[in-house]
């Protein structure tokens, strides 16, 4: 089992940054890869950024150049750092984590915070 806990959301104006936070705890030896995905009202949940124990990233083409992943395997932790920030951006962002245990692949899900950006 992994828990996730996501924290840095909240207001801000467009143009400003923002950075987010997920810390696992539990069976975190087998975690990979870590990823925000974020949902905005009425919106399908959408991948924002992923990362792979070994630092290789990815990330959605409305986010590029201005969000940043990275990740610290000793704390467990993952970062969204989120600059240039749209008014698009804001959504309830999820932190993420997929894990192996037993050949079964588990998906973990953080609570949720909120991103809102303003005009």
């Amino acid at each position: 089992q992994v828990q996730l806990v996501e924290s840095g959301g909240g207001l801000v104006q467009a143009g400003g940054s923002l950075r987010l936070s997920c810390t696992a705890s539990g069976s975190t030896f087998s975690i990979n890869p870590m990823a925000w995905y974020r949902q905005a009202p009425r919106k399908q949940r959408e991948l924002v950024a992923r990362i792979r124990s070994g630092g290789s990233t990815n990330y959605a083409d409305s986010v590029k150049g201005r969000f940043t992943i990275s990740r610290d395997n000793a704390k467990n932790t993952v970062y969204l750092q989120m600059n240039s920030l749209k008014p698009e951006d804001t959504a309830v962002y999820y932190c993420y984590a997929s894990s192996w245990s037993g050949g079964v692949l588990y998906d973990y899900w953080g609570q949720g915070t909120q991103v809102t950006v303003s005009s």
